[in-house]
């Protein structure tokens, strides 16, 4: 006899330990310490920000604004396979204990994220606010339900397959979260948000009323958990290997042109080959880019000269670290040992190319110095920039890479 309960603690405990296995890998990295500086950096000039800070500052609008798309992003996790296309959908009656358990999992994991987002946001409300952070659990208590009501949502605008209504429903669910937790936070009259409440139940049921009848679409279920897995793997395979892992690859005729300098030779095949993956690959080119700019903006608005300059240096050891995956990318094609090309002109086309990105990189941070006006700091972590990079390229990446017996 079927058991949906049996089946959903197989499939959380088999997630559970797949999450388990790979996040030992990455919380035993030299990744962990630079994340933890970064976070202290933060904290401090964050606290410094909150100091001189005015009584006026639309402290609300900025948490409504905030919270407000984590209320909004509120996916279920229902741990379903490729394989349930076939075997599981035809119990699907049978399934609503399963998928109940799967939104109080997410509910859980969910308002975790939330307490966290929350406690990075209260104080600065407690700073223009006379309640401080008295409230703090009062809050924290409404905006679960919230969650929970952005959850059961989200459920529900699954049964259609048009992109068009899951599109106006996460503006519309974003407009609702954001003007209530802006209201909250106002602490409006205890009427108004009675009426937002009416609101989302009114919301809620029109959509149960429309999909009471119709069947789940199992496609968008599997296919939204597979993606969702495939950026955790992204994120572990920095790591470690993860078989599981699925290249996603676009092609971008319009960057050929850092491709056309390539000069077409034996010796420069490989070099050929990791640029392109590296501008084709969504992994290499949006971490270049994510990581770019974050760095850029934070050097940007940090007014401390050394710490400009270690914050650029952090965020080229963050790049190059993360792009040191791209060397294995090929391992498992076997037409690539077919090429008659030394093994020498792999490792310099690899060297090379991380040399690039991470000049490239650190130029571009040394500009944003420069926009400042802070010539001297500027040009100090330009050398600072070259000086790490050329160390990571030829003695640190060489170095792992042998240790991990990957050259």
């Amino acid at each position: 006899m079927f058991d949906d309960n049996k089946l959903w603690k197989d499939r959380a405990g088999i997630r559970v330990k797949d999450l388990g296995r790979y996040l030992r890998y990455i919380f035993n990295g030299h990744l962990v310490i630079v994340l933890l500086f970064l976070i202290g950096t933060a904290a401090f000039y964050y606290q410094n920000w909150l100091e001189n800070l005015s009584s006026g500052f639309p402290a609300e609008i900025i948490i409504a604004l905030i919270i407000g798309g984590f209320l909004t992003y509120s996916p279920v996790y229902n741990f379903l396979l490729e394989a349930d296309k076939v075997f599981i959908l035809p119990l699907e009656n049978k399934l609503k204990g399963y998928f109940f358990r799967s939104g109080i999992a997410s509910l859980v994991f969910q308002g975790y994220i939330l307490l966290m987002v929350l406690a990075v946001l209260m104080p600065m409300y407690a700073h223009i606010s006379s309640n401080g952070f008295n409230l703090f659990l009062p809050f924290f208590v409404v905006l679960l339900a919230l969650k929970a009501w952005n959850l059961a949502s989200n459920w529900r605008i699954h049964y259609f397959v048009q992109t068009s209504v899951h599109r106006w429903d996460m503006i519309v669910r974003y407009f609702i979260n954001a003007v209530f937790t802006y209201l909250l936070f106002k602490q409006a009259n205890i009427f108004i948000l009675f009426c937002i409440v009416l609101v989302m139940v009114f919301y809620y049921y029109s959509f149960h009323t429309r999909t009471n009848k119709m069947g789940l679409k199992w496609d968008l279920l599997i296919d939204g958990e597979e993606k969702r897995m495939a950026s955790f793997y992204r994120l572990a395979n920095l790591f470690t290997d993860v078989p599981k892992l699925k290249d996603t690859v676009k092609r971008r005729k319009w960057l050929d042109i850092f491709l056309n300098g390539i000069r077409f030779s034996q010796e420069k095949t490989y070099l050929y080959l990791f640029s392109r993956t590296f501008l084709r690959s969504s992994d290499y080119l949006g971490l270049f880019i994510r990581l770019t700019v974050i760095g850029a903006v934070a050097i940007y608005f940090i007014s401390f000269g050394l710490g400009q300059i270690l914050l650029s240096v952090l965020f080229l050891y963050l790049t190059g670290f993360q792009l040191l995956p791209l060397w294995n990318h090929h391992q498992n094609k076997l037409w690539v040992d077919l090429y008659p090309v030394a093994t020498k002109y792999k490792k310099a086309a690899f060297h090379t190319l991380l040399m690039i990105i991470l000049v490239v990189q650190a130029v571009l941070f040394a500009l944003i110095i420069l926009i400042k006006g802070e010539m001297i700091i500027g040009l100090l972590d330009l050398i600072a920039g070259l000086v790490f990079t050329y160390m990571f390229v030829n003695l640190y990446s060489k170095n792992r890479l042998k240790d991990k017996s990957l050259i």
